[in-house]
């Protein structure tokens, strides 16, 4: 058995209604407020056994502020990526894909990027990878679609009940395997 607290970035500067998936985005300027609320909530789950991190800034900022500096970098905790959407407003993306995604973005890859059924698969790699390790309680800085991954595996959401249940920006997940 193991213990994951997923840990989702805080709040991003960007206009809403941007395509941002995989892009490296600042945070809001109330980073540190924000932080702060994350890491005592995050108290309560410490100590872990090793503690992960997607590369992107937004999670390595909250990951060093939290006390883990040392976070393992892992490119399977990264967002979806979004291929040639990426830092578009959807309203303004042209590509005829987009609706398609829209009905079906389950199965359905963003030009370029990846569908959610692709990165769930890439997030399922790494949680089976856990749960083969020694270790027994592991944090994990990571993003929105990554944490509804981990829930899905965990079975505690279906794929067709994903983003209903989003996790909002500094909020955490705490699933047993």
């Amino acid at each position: 058995m193991i213990e994951i607290t997923l840990i989702r970035h805080t709040a991003v500067d960007v206009q809403p209604g941007t395509c941002y998936g995989q892009s490296d985005v600042p945070l809001r300027d109330t980073f540190e407020e924000e932080a702060a609320v994350t890491a005592r909530e995050l108290e309560k789950f410490a100590p872990f056994d090793q503690v992960y991190t997607s590369p992107l800034s937004r999670c390595t900022r909250l990951a060093t502020y939290c006390g883990y500096p040392q976070a393992r970098p892992d490119r399977r905790l990264l967002e979806i990526d979004f291929g040639e959407w990426e830092m578009q407003p959807f309203a303004a993306i042209r590509d005829p894909r987009l609706a398609a995604w829209y009905n079906d973005y389950l199965h359905v890859p963003a030009t370029g990027g990846e569908s959610f059924a692709m990165q769930y698969e890439r997030v399922a790699r790494f949680l089976d990878e856990l749960r083969h390790s020694t270790c027994r309680r592991v944090a994990c800085f990571a993003h929105g679609g990554v944490l509804i991954c981990a829930q899905i595996y965990a079975g505690v959401l279906r794929p067709e009940e994903a983003f209903s249940a989003l996790t909002p920006y500094g909020g955490i997940v705490n699933l047993t395997l």
